[in-house]
């Protein structure tokens, strides 16, 4: 059976397919003077392999093929079985290496961005080292960049998100509460197929599947890294919704999760019960005016910071430079790479050295906070092609819905 059919093969992506990732990865590595390296994080271990396991992967650039050193599951198998190998610690990795003569002197790079200080210690040691080299920057690189497959994965999610949103009027009911709305949106989503997983690269952002907000609590700032912010339901979790009841003439911000097969798009909407403020409208049509202005714009080549500037320009010029990405506190991107992770590369930002590539998947999140009113803004994902504009796969419409 071919990797693609068996699940319990180690490779659910097929040798074609994890080829083309191994050798961006590869060049990278050789780039970067990097002849070995292993691999721990669950989000990386997906993206080489297609699946999730207990354990590690090393690559060596002088290998054809990865070498899988599993501690759980048991089951798994892999076509050549010279490339897996089961384990109880990581300690047994380097005499394994030395019994198949595949043993170097090199330093074997960690994902030090991921892995605790201890692992990477521990890790090292394996190989009678100290942590010198990170492979972190070099798996964001190489994910920036998805292949046909990903773009795929990525407009499957888009097309069950914009399903779940177009959908949402009929769990609205009067006198619910932001949270009371996102467990029904929430619910409608998983039952459509959506994970509820939210990855998020890095340990300084948490969130449980998305993010309502209404009222005054769109200007409530949070210690996180997001685009909008909220109090949440409790200081353990200081982002979203707050149990704010949702009323009339104020605008209801959507941006929930669109994890349908372990990669996300990144998409928000506005929703509204009663009539539209002429503010409300103004802001969510110039937001939707720089999302249709950056598409055109992103191609290869084309820098991550003036596709931030040409929004802050077109921000500016309507007027709504005070509210861009915030009130209280303001945002400093105004959009960001998406796929296995929310936050990947590029980064839409004014310092970003970031430049486009043909593959990047991008969600852009124009968004203000008017004081007294609430947040209102869109966000779409789209695939950068080698001609602008870029591909937008999150489709539910852009206007303001009414909940009514």
């Amino acid at each position: 059976m071919t990797c693609r059919t068996d699940k319990n093969n180690i490779n659910l992506l097929g040798h074609s397919e994890q080829n083309i990732r191994l050798e961006r990865l590869k060049a990278l590595m050789a780039e970067a003077a990097i002849e070995r390296a292993l691999i721990r994080d669950n989000a990386n271990i997906y993206y080489l392999t297609g699946r999730v396991f207990r354990g590690y992967i090393y690559i060596d650039i002088a290998l054809e093929r990865p070498l899988y050193f599993v501690r759980q599951p048991k089951h798994l198998h892999c076509e050549a079985d010279s490339c897996l190998f089961f384990i109880r610690k990581p300690e047994e990795i380097a005499n394994i290496l030395s019994e198949n003569n595949i043993e170097r002197q090199s330093p074997v790079a960690l994902e030090l961005d991921a892995i605790n200080f201890s692992e990477a210690l521990r890790l090292s040691s394996c190989f009678g080292q100290t942590p010198e080299k990170n492979l972190s920057p070099l798996l964001r690189q190489s994910r920036a960049i998805k292949t046909l497959r990903e773009q795929d994965m990525l407009r499957a999610s888009g097309v069950k998100q914009s399903f779940v949103y177009g959908r949402l009027p009929r769990y609205f009911r009067e006198g619910m509460t932001d949270i009371e709305f996102q467990i029904e949106i929430e619910r409608a989503s998983r039952l459509e197929g959506c994970l509820g997983q939210f990855r998020v690269a890095g340990g300084d952002m948490e969130l449980f599947m998305g993010n309502v907000l209404t009222g005054d609590n769109g200007d409530n700032p949070s210690p996180y890294d997001f685009a909008m912010g909220g109090e949440g339901a409790d200081p353990s979790l200081p982002v979203g919704a707050n149990g704010t009841v949702i009323r009339p003439s104020k605008p209801v911000m959507v941006d929930v999760n669109g994890n349908y097969n372990g990669y996300m798009t990144d998409m928000t909407r506005m929703y509204i019960s009663g009539n539209i403020p002429p503010e409300v409208e103004h802001a969510n049509n110039v937001s939707i005016e720089i999302c249709n202005s950056l598409a055109a714009m992103m191609k290869p080549g084309v820098k991550a910071s003036e596709l931030y500037n040409k929004a802050l320009e077109i921000a500016t010029a309507a007027g709504l430079a005070d509210n861009f990405m915030g009130h209280n506190s303001h945002a400093g991107f105004v959009g960001h790479g998406c796929g296995i992770e929310v936050n990947e590369l590029p980064v839409l930002a004014p310092r970003s050295r970031d430049v486009l590539a043909e593959g990047n998947v991008i969600a852009v999140e124009p968004k203000f906070v008017i004081p007294g009113i609430g947040a209102v803004g869109i966000e779409n994902t789209y695939i950068v092609h080698k001609q602008a504009p870029a591909e937008v796969i999150t489709t539910a419409p852009t206007e303001i819905t009414t909940l009514d």
